[in-house]
């Protein structure tokens, strides 16, 4: 089993974002669970490389050629695969992987584990996607989440598909336990001259 790890090329200001990184990819490698991330050595992403390794744990690397000649690649890696852009990184990782999980980090960690969301969401995988939530570290982002459904613009089934754990075990546990949701219908269009559509119905 290999994981998709996201997470910042930045160590944060808290002290605690790192050590959680590191004790979670400790966690991993000692049950036996890969980890496939972004392939840099800095930050939170090279706290979470370094530590899997330093058990013995496997860790592959996605990352573009142009991040590799900018010397941002770990050195260290089970295996480094180097592509050409950002977009077959992000294809690269998600074939590679069973699951995802994000770290806490910032705006790159957002848009990869969103587009895990949403492709799941849309039925282009069936793949367990999570959040290791450090210190409520994503709390309002998933608050933000359930105001989007309580407003009709995210189905509940979806809203509530993630893992969202605070440590290595219990995301394990959940990702073992979980059932994908179904596949989103788009809402049919309304004949012409009735107005709009009903709703579709729920699922």
């Amino acid at each position: 089993m290999r994981l998709a790890v996201y997470t910042g090329a930045s160590r944060g200001s808290d002290p605690q974002l790192a050590d959680a990184a590191r004790d979670f990819a400790t966690a991993l490698a000692r049950r036996g669970v890969g980890i496939v991330y972004g392939g840099g050595h800095v930050g939170l992403m090279g706290a979470v490389a370094d530590a899997a390794l330093s058990c013995g744990g496997e860790v592959v690397g996605v990352m573009p050629q142009a991040l590799v000649d900018r010397e941002a690649a770990h050195p260290g890696l089970t295996e480094l695969r180097v592509v050409r852009t950002l977009h077959e990184r992000k294809a690269g990782m998600a074939a590679l992987a069973d699951g995802f999980v994000a770290l806490p980090g910032g705006l790159g960690t957002l848009e990869e584990i969103f587009e895990a969301w949403t492709w799941l969401q849309l039925g282009l995988h069936a793949k367990p996607v999570g959040f290791l939530n450090v210190d409520g570290y994503w709390t309002p982002l998933l608050e933000a989440v359930a105001s989007m459904s309580a407003a009709g613009l995210v189905h509940p089934e979806h809203r509530d598909a993630p893992v969202v754990a605070r440590d290595a075990a219990e995301l394990l546990d959940g990702f073992a336990a979980w059932r994908a949701p179904h596949r989103r219908r788009p809402d049919p269009p309304a004949p012409a001259g009735e107005g709009p559509a009903r709703p579709a119905p729920r699922m």
